[in-house]
């Protein structure tokens, strides 16, 4: 098992060769794959819901009460991107079990994905508070206390980032050793716990931890 995903193709742009990884190529097709399942989920909407159509509003209902749970009434609007997260990161922590890569297991998509969190939530602290209840935050409770609130804004991230792919690295790592150690059928079970349930506990971790953070900025 190679740590680092592999180069699929190379693009020749102006001179430089660009390669595009292992990575890039699932998270393309994770994307189509949810644009298509978007646009069939939302071509015939009806009043009264059946099939397709009531799944997704339940998923929708129940992220609605989510939200409205961690970050408190009237931000409902942050519902499509959370959803989108959410969906993102199912199908790509769960990927694995279809014999491809995990985008997650990358450490360049969790930091992506962690950095939109914290410029969202910069960007909620600044748009509730205003640019001197922004500043004015970091000297609370105490004025000594602005680097270490500093450094603790900068550290979610990382943390964040480091947390999805260290678990969905790890499990992939303990999976390949199982099968060159033991036959086909005896890891088999393994993979409800490092592809099936690991894989939806960090979703749910990265979705909580990015509605806590927005939801502490805002207040």
């Amino acid at each position: 098992m190679e740590f680092f995903p592999k180069v699929i193709f190379i693009i020749p742009l102006y001179g430089m060769k660009i390669p595009v990884t292992e990575t890039v190529v699932v998270t393309w097709g994770i994307m189509a794959g949810l644009m298509a399942f978007g646009y069939a989920a939302g071509k015939n909407l009806e009043r009264m819901p059946h099939g397709l159509q009531n799944g997704v509003e339940i998923f929708y209902e129940g992220l609605e009460g989510l939200i409205e749970s961690t970050m408190g009434e009237g931000n409902e609007g942050f519902v499509p991107y959370i959803g989108t997260l959410a969906m993102y990161l199912a199908v790509a922590n769960l990927i694995g079990l279809l014999a491809f890569r995990p985008p997650t297991a990358d450490l360049s998509t969790t930091l992506t994905l962690a950095g939109i969190t914290f410029a969202l939530t910069q960007y909620e602290g600044l748009r509730k508070k205003g640019v001197t209840g922004y500043i004015r935050g970091f000297f609370e409770p105490l004025p000594f206390m602005a680097p270490l609130n500093i450094i603790g804004q900068i550290a979610n991230p990382f943390s964040m980032a480091f947390r999805l792919f260290g678990n969905i690295l790890g499990g992939m790592i303990i999976m390949n050793l199982a099968y060159s150690a033991m036959p086909v059928i005896i890891p088999a079970p393994l993979h409800f716990y490092f592809d099936v349930f690991a894989g939806v506990l960090q979703t749910f971790i990265f979705i909580m931890l990015t509605m806590t953070f927005v939801g502490m900025a805002a207040e």
